[in-house]
């Protein structure tokens, strides 16, 4: 491997959240060819959604819709194999989880009860019953996540039109409102976001506008300032569609934004220096890609149709991010969520 070559020691697995099979599908990524290999499914209650790891790679979490439930799979070292342990009621339908960077919080968002939540993870992995604060008074609130200091959190609220951002006490897990509460445009509906690796940058994808929102991320308040914003759609484009996910490469270089009805994944390239966008293409790619994932080492890209029950793979082009398909999966109904991990060598 030379100096250029991406690091590809160690294990990496990919699951999906099949939303109409009540299941979680195994896949073992080959980190040379990107090829995968179906390691089983584990079933874990009735529409599973939303993932997230924890920071050491040893739990899964996944949003159980219908049962207002966060299930907790341990995940084998060595096979990537998951063992169900158990499911923690919540405040309702969680449609986000993410990790804060303790590793010691789960962060909940609800779209259908218009709340957020955080929870306390226990010493074995599970979710603690108790919520540290639960937040009310939302619109339709669509993900939430801590930014890299840990010290501010950010819930978009697609049809209210605003991005709410907290303080957060990595102590005690407990939110409170941050000086500031950026109000997005009216025509502008964030969903999900990403963080620039190196800048202070942050990136949302807007849900029904069909365009993406860099923002300047202030380090000594977090409060967010737009700079830019571009549309994921073409200019002839007038049937329906949604945005759905977003991600960055792992250092930046470029992004990409899923289509709902176009059904294809925006490309942009990203200026190292100020995180400004440069639309570069678009990739058709399965029907109703409402997640995608990039691989830890930055080559390859997932995205899976919901309607389709298939999910394609894609090399990325590293030159100018484009994507070349490799291989088609038939992953199984419903696929809503897909989420990547790298296991040490």
């Amino acid at each position: 491997m030379s100096k250029k070559d991406p690091d590809v020691a160690g294990r990496y697995f990919l699951y999906v959240s099949l939303n109409d099979a009540d299941a979680l599908v195994v896949y073992h990524m080959d980190p040379q060819t990107g090829a995968l290999a179906n390691r089983g499914k584990v079933k874990v209650g009735s529409r599973p959604g939303a993932q997230t790891i924890d920071v050491a790679g040893r739990f899964l979490y996944v949003a159980i819709r219908d049962e207002y439930t966060v299930a907790t799979c341990a995940i084998d070292g060595k096979t990537g194999a998951l063992t169900l342990r158990g499911a923690t009621p919540v405040v309702d339908e969680a449609v986000y989880l993410a990790i804060d960077r303790t590793g010691r919080y789960l962060l909940t968002a609800y779209f259908q009860a218009g709340k957020a939540a955080v929870y306390p993870i226990q010493a074995d992995g599970t979710i603690g019953n108790q919520a540290t604060v639960v937040l009310d008074g939302f619109k339709d609130p669509h993900s939430i996540q801590s930014d890299p200091t840990n010290r501010f959190v950010y819930i978009p609220d697609p049809n209210a039109c605003k991005i709410l951002q907290y303080s957060f006490n990595q102590q005690d897990g407990t939110l409170s409102p941050a000086a500031s509460t950026q109000i997005v445009t009216e025509n502008e509906n964030p969903r999900h976001f990403w963080f620039h690796p190196s800048l202070n940058v942050v990136y949302f994808v807007n849900e029904n506008s069909n365009s993406v929102m860099a923002f300047r991320r202030d380090a000594s308040n977090g409060a967010l300032t737009a700079f830019q914003t571009l549309s994921t759609l073409p200019p002839d484009y007038t049937g329906d569609s949604k945005c759905a996910h977003i991600e960055l490469l792992p250092e930046g270089r470029f992004l990409y934004a899923s289509n709902r009805g176009h059904d294809s994944l925006a490309i942009y390239s990203v200026d190292a220096a100020d995180g400004k966008l440069a639309f570069l293409s678009h990739q058709p790619t399965e029907k109703k890609p409402r997640s995608f994932t990039i691989d830890p080492t930055g080559r390859f890209l997932y995205s899976a149709g919901q309607d389709s029950g298939k999910m394609t793979a894609y090399r990325i082009d590293q030159n100018n991010g484009s994507l070349q398909p490799l291989a088609s999966y038939d992953v199984g109904p419903g696929p809503s969520w897909v989420q990547m991990l790298r296991l040490p060598a």
